[in-house]
């Protein structure tokens, strides 16, 4: 969670919502992702998104069973269907999304019962870490916001 934090704080200096993600097995990095939404003009270039294409690309198969993404916000709906997709094993995220979480806050969807595919979750790790950074990125376009009104 640590790297997940860093590919955040990368995001965040490039003025992309900080998010970070890293996908691991075996102790060895598959991917990792930043959100790039704004840099490359892709809705979908979510941090996971980013994680997931580049450990998919690196391991030569779209699905990426016994793996571990680690993220530092819980993951939205797109994210979490690509990660029931490619047969995730465990996610490990940092700050809940009470707005858009498809893990627990919102919806539930990587271990639904109808689902052909359910992921562990846990979630809360480093949470306080995870929401400050976006608390204080989002604080501050807020603030800037209001300044360009003046």
């Amino acid at each position: 969670m640590r790297r997940a934090l860093e590919l955040a704080r990368q995001a965040e200096s490039y003025g992309e919502v900080p998010v970070g993600a890293i996908l691991v097995r075996d102790g060895r990095v598959l991917g990792e992702g930043l959100n790039t939404l704004i840099r490359d003009h892709d809705p979908s270039a979510h941090a996971e998104m980013v994680a997931i294409r580049a450990a998919a690309k690196a391991e030569g198969n779209y699905r990426l069973p016994g793996t571990t993404l680690y993220v530092t916000l819980e993951p939205c709906s797109m994210c979490a269907g690509a990660i029931v997709q490619a047969r995730i094993a465990r996610v490990v995220y940092g700050a809940d999304d009470p707005r858009t979480g498809a893990a627990r806050s919102v919806f539930r969807i990587l271990d639904h019962p109808q689902l052909n595919h359910r992921c562990e979750v846990v979630g809360g790790v480093l949470a306080e870490e995870c929401g400050d950074l976006l608390r204080r990125f989002f604080r501050a376009r807020r603030r800037h916001r209001a300044d360009d009104k003046l």
